[in-house]
Formats: C-alpha cells, sequence, structure tokens
C-alpha cells in the first residue's frame, strides 16, 4: 500500500501543506459538491467529525466540480455555503479533479489502493488509517450514518 501522507494538498483557504498533517488520524476523505442531490450527506459527515474527533478522527472534504457542474462556486463560495448551510467545521481542501488526465495525485492514490476504478459521483468516500493507508472505499449513495460506515471508523480509530 502506498501511503498518502507524503502527498501535497491546498486548504480551501489557499494554504499548502501535506497530507501528513494528518498522521496518526483515521480518515474519511469526500469529494463533495454543494449543488447535488446527495448535498445532504454534509449534515452525516459532520455529525461523524464531531462524534469521532476526539478519538482522533477527522473528515476531510473535497470540493470536486467534474459531476455536471455541480460544485460551481470559488473555494470560498464552497467553504461559506458548507458553513453556513451545514455548520461544517472539518477541514476543506481547495477545489480539484479526482478523474481524468488531471486528477489531484491524492486522489490517485484512493483510486489505486482500491482497485483503480474512477470515481463514480459526488460523496465517494474513503477511509484512511494512521498510517496513511486506504483502508474502505463506500459508494457515493452510502450515507455516512450507515451502519457500515460508523462501524468501520468505530473499528479503526487510534483513541
Amino acid at each position: 500500500m502506498t501511503s498518502i501522507h507524503g502527498i501535497n494538498v491546498t486548504l480551501n483557504d489557499g494554504i499548502s501543506t501535506t497530507m501528513a498533517d494528518w498522521a496518526g488520524h483515521l480518515l474519511l476523505i469526500v469529494n463533495v459538491a454543494s449543488k447535488c442531490g446527495l448535498t445532504p450527506q454534509y449534515e452525516g459527515l459532520q455529525n461523524l467529525y464531531e462524534e469521532y474527533q476526539d478519538r482522533g478522527f477527522f473528515v476531510i472534504g473535497v470540493p470536486c466540480n467534474q459531476f455536471n457542474g455541480q460544485e460551481p462556486g470559488t473555494d470560498a463560495e464552497v467553504c461559506a455555503f458548507a458553513q453556513n448551510e451545514y455548520n461544517v467545521t472539518f477541514p476543506l481542501l481547495a477545489k480539484t479533479d479526482v478523474n481524468g488526465a488531471d486528477a489531484h495525485p491524492l486522489y490517485k492514490v484512493l483510486k489505486e489502493a482500491t482497485g483503480g476504478s474512477e470515481i463514480e459521483w459526488n460523496f465517494e468516500k474513503f477511509l484512511v488509517d494512521i498510517d496513511g493507508n486506504t483502508i474502505e472505499r463506500f459508494g457515493p449513495r452510502v450515507d455516512p450514518s450507515a451502519a457500515v460506515v460508523v462501524e468501520a471508523i468505530e473499528n479503526n480509530l487510534p483513541l
């Protein structure tokens, strides 16, 4: 397996960092969009984050506009929407591509670790362990509160 920790990312506010910022934490990485029928999943993602953040868990939102243009805003607009509509406090990265030739290196590693198939739609979820290895992949229509997601999180929490 390939760890994601060495991958460079840009936060929603333009600050450059690496995924190593979250080393030692269990991560749920999700490509998000604000104009999608699945957008209400933001609420479930925030609930998971609030429930498990004290036990070493982070949700990382990755805005993406590749699916029918359902994330058309700027990074600032995406952040404002998530905060104002769903009280999101988990980290958001800058808007990025998850499929195709311009797919972000983070998504290349996530997809490779789970069989290599392209991201199906908004709100596809990847569970990444404390060492940066991808351990689970959940489809877009799997709700964040689904038992399969909650059990996977609880079984892999570091604290």
